[in-house]
């Protein structure tokens, strides 16, 4: 199924991921260009957000802790939505010599073939998370196939020319790309999802026209009193259907979801507005500040404000 087709029929999709991802990611995120020479090993620890890397140049095999390798060849794509630790190698055999962390020498040179990474990471929101994240598995390898999503192969093209030669507003364009290619690498993944027949999970949830017509009202409007016959209304399904398929797609029932997004918006406009917590309460759905701040506590551990503060300072991510 092209990447056209994709985004024609499923509509709500873009909107829905888009929303998503702006609701989890927090910081800024970071890339570099990483080039070794053979024999070469690099240990990548646990992130507290999601990395990938992509292979310019050469090739290399990733070894995921106690998982089966995964080789690695020009223009693939590998995705870590929760950052998990693993080992790049240039070969299986070759010894592990460095750690991933920040300030180290771009290139360094050696007797073998060069190999030539894109890394990358996102800080994500570290107390709630998403069922659109949670049910992506560790690693993502997207293989560069010819005419297989041109959007994803377009930006690693841009963010690799941005990374390799800096220019005047290279500071600008990096991070507005690095954005754009954390939603395309979601993106090919739900399109790879969604050549199943049925499709299930998320990219179920996101071809199912009852289920997202749900979710893209609840995305919409977080601080409505929603009740399951209401969504059942605008999904055009009775509210047994609704709640079965929306289940089995999204991971919770509908109201359960509702409660989740209210929270995650919450926790976005904490991040990244300084709206009182009684303006940010009734943008979610709640009449009074202290029935948010109980609500927010009982789903994040502590209050709005002390969430607030603490996402002040986020933790910086190697590359």
């Amino acid at each position: 199924m092209s990447e056209t087709l994709i985004v024609e029929r499923y509509g709500a999709e873009v909107d829905i991921l888009s929303e998503t991802i702006a609701a989890i990611r927090t910081g800024n995120p970071t890339s570099g260009l990483f080039i070794r020479h053979a024999p070469w090993g690099r240990a990548y620890p646990v992130v507290p957000g999601a990395g990938f890397h992509v292979v310019l140049q050469g090739s290399c095999v990733a070894v995921p802790t106690g998982g089966e390798p995964i080789a690695l060849g020009v223009g693939d794509v590998l995705f870590m939505p929760r950052g998990a630790d693993h080992d790049l190698l240039d070969r299986l055999d070759s010894p592990v010599t460095e750690k991933a962390q920040p300030g180290e020498p771009r290139e360094i040179t050696g007797p073998g073939a060069r190999t030539a990474l894109l890394c990358g990471a996102y800080e994500l929101g570290r107390q709630r998370s998403h069922p659109l994240l949670d049910e992506l598995p560790e690693f993502i390898h997207l293989p560069a196939r010819p005419g297989r999503h041109p959007s994803l192969r377009a930006a690693v093209d841009l963010l690799a020319a941005e990374v390799a030669e800096p220019k005047q507003g290279s500071d600008a364009a990096v991070p507005a790309i690095l954005e754009t290619l954390l939603l395309f690498m979601l993106r090919a993944w739900f399109d790879e999802q969604a050549a199943d027949e049925p499709a299930t999970g998320w990219a179920g949830a996101f071809a199912d026209p009852a289920v997202a017509a749900a979710l893209r009202a609840v995305h919409e409007a977080p601080a409505r009193t929603w009740t399951v016959p209401d969504l059942s209304d605008i999904a055009g399904v009775s509210r047994a259907t609704l709640a079965r398929r929306f289940t089995a797609t999204v991971g919770e029932p509908p109201l359960a979801y509702v409660t989740r997004w209210r929270m995650l918006t919450a926790a976005r406009l904490l991040r990244d507005t300084d709206s009182p917590l009684g303006t940010i309460a009734r943008q979610v759905g709640y009449t009074s500040e202290f029935a948010f701040a109980k609500a927010f506590k009982r789903e994040y551990g502590q209050a709005p404000g002390q969430y607030r503060r603490a996402e002040d300072q986020p933790p910086l991510i190697a590359v």
